[in-house]
């Protein structure tokens, strides 16, 4: 797993463990910026293997 992927998993917790509305929409548009960048990095990238 790369520095970057793991950061998409911290932020992907961090959104399902807050209570707060206008923070989970942040965090879950920090995730989509981080995996869009991680698909433009590396195009066979298609999210975690849950």
């Amino acid at each position: 797993m790369t520095e970057q992927e793991c950061q998409i998993a911290r932020y992907r917790h961090l959104e399902r463990e807050v209570t707060d509305p206008l923070a989970a929409c942040l965090l879950h548009g920090i995730v989509e910026e981080l995996e869009a960048e991680l698909r433009r990095q590396r195009p066979d990238w298609h999210g975690p293997r849950d």
